[in-house]
């Protein structure tokens, strides 16, 4: 698990009050590495000269929609992006979802929900340590391969970006290939059982995977769907 003190924060919203609200709220719990952009232009200008773990990005800014900025975030940073939305339909969250988001909260909110959702994404996140031994992880489908160490999704010999509740799902899935699992076994392994989660956010996550590495994502060979059951990765795709 990261340290707090390790954890890279970006906290994008025009509204000063509520980032600096947000700031004293993560500083108090421990989170000490913390940014602030006002703008979607400011944003950007950080993410190229930084590297973040958790980026907080309100989907209304002066200059530009969150939304709009999330595949600008996603060519340069798999962190996990929590969208900030007064939008509450299904139509809005799913597109924070389709456009690179891991999650959302909705304003006005307590700013201890934001609190508890890093804390969440902390306690996956692997310290940064030197192994003893070396370690090498390629988990190989011959179409596609996704290394542990780099953290890359490789397609047909090219890097594909992935955000990083995609990636953590498919790599979980990739360490138990040809198993099948339920939803609420996908939550609970990437998401964690503290957290909560609807049917349609593991639909987009399992539709965002078949969009990188299938080669028809209409007609999938390596994620497929058990009927009644659950998902499946199978090692070897169908013929």
């Amino acid at each position: 698990m990261k340290n707090m003190e390790n954890m890279r924060i970006l906290i994008v919203d025009d509204e000063r009050s509520i980032v600096e609200m947000l700031e004293k709220m993560l500083m108090k719990e421990g989170f000490t590495s913390v940014m602030k952009a006002y703008s979607a232009e400011e944003a950007l200008t950080k993410i190229h000269a930084y590297t973040f773990d958790f980026i907080v990005l309100d989907v209304m800014l002066p200059d530009g929609n969150g939304f709009d900025l999330g595949p600008k975030i996603r060519e340069k940073s798999s962190a996990h992006i929590l969208y900030l939305t007064a939008k509450t339909s299904d139509f809005d969250v799913l597109t924070g979802f389709a456009v690179g988001g891991d999650d959302y909260v909705t304003k006005p909110f307590n700013p201890l929900e934001i609190v508890a959702r890093l804390k969440a994404v902390q306690r996956r996140m692997p310290a940064s340590r030197i192994e003893d031994k070396p370690f090498t992880s390629t988990h190989d489908f011959g179409h596609f391969k996704v290394n542990e160490i780099s953290k890359e999704l490789i397609v047909r010999d090219q890097t594909v970006s992935c955000p990083a509740l995609v990636y953590r799902l498919l790599l979980f899935l990739c360490k138990h290939p040809n198993q099948v699992f339920t939803k609420s076994e996908l939550f609970d392994a990437v998401w964690g059982m503290d957290h909560i989660v609807d049917d349609n956010t593991i639909m987009v996550h399992i539709r965002r995977i078949r969009e990188r590495i299938e080669p028809d994502p209409s007609r999938p060979q390596f994620l497929i769907t058990i009927r009644g059951l659950g998902y499946k990765l199978v090692k070897a795709a169908r013929e």
